[in-house]
């Protein structure tokens, strides 16, 4: 470990999360669960990898929030977990992601950015990725198993990766590899992942977490 408790300093992890608002939240577990019930999920989701995040103490860890800070979900995370609240800025998600990823970059050399929703990362999926990065590889991605993905990482800005994009569809991932390709840039990618969007994610994961835990 360095001085400052972390080790990896220079590294920067950003956590995407939407306030957790019944009926705004996880919306694709109804009606199997009610709308509070999927809110409540959003909120597990969240708070085991912020716990794991912490716990792990690998580097900062900054929640960027949407549409803003205020909610009382977001202050009781800030007070919980070692972390900064930030909030999201941009037209669609990959502005977003671009801005997020552009303001971290200003005072660390790499950075990861994951959702909220995806309980497979581990500590040695984002050491993997950093160690990656350090290797002067420009970007490292997740893939997710319904072709998004669930982590991107860069040291440098790259907003020809997720500007004008499309999202929420199966081919997110080879898309963004296509992008990469053409702008010529080392691509690193992780094993494959999974996430909680439908009833059936929940299942896995209620299934998978009764395993670990």
């Amino acid at each position: 470990m360095n001085d400052n408790g972390y080790k990896y300093p220079d590294t920067t992890i950003i956590v995407f999360c939407k306030a957790p608002v019944a009926g705004q939240v996880k919306t694709r577990l109804m009606p199997h669960l009610s709308a509070e019930q999927a809110a409540d999920v959003h909120r597990e989701l969240t708070h085991r990898v912020l716990l794991l995040l912490s716990n792990s103490q690998l580097c900062q860890v900054q929640l960027w929030c949407s549409p803003d800070s205020e909610h009382p979900f977001f202050t009781q995370c800030a007070q919980q977990y070692d972390l900064s609240l930030h909030v999201q800025q941009g037209p669609d998600l990959g502005g977003r992601m671009h801005h997020a990823i552009r303001s971290a970059l200003e005072y660390s050399s790499k950075v990861l950015l994951i959702g909220c929703d995806c309980p497979s990362l581990t500590v040695e999926d984002f050491g993997f990725a950093i160690n990656a990065l350090k290797s002067h590889n420009d970007i490292v991605y997740s893939p997710a198993e319904d072709g998004g993905y669930v982590m991107v990482g860069m040291t440098k800005p790259q907003p020809r990766v997720f500007l004008e994009m499309t999202w929420g569809h199966e081919n997110v991932f080879k898309h963004s590899q296509s992008r990469v390709k053409e702008a010529e840039l080392n691509l690193v990618q992780t094993r494959l992942h999974w996430d909680v969007d439908n009833f059936a994610d929940w299942q896995r994961f209620n299934r998978y977490d009764s395993q670990v835990n």
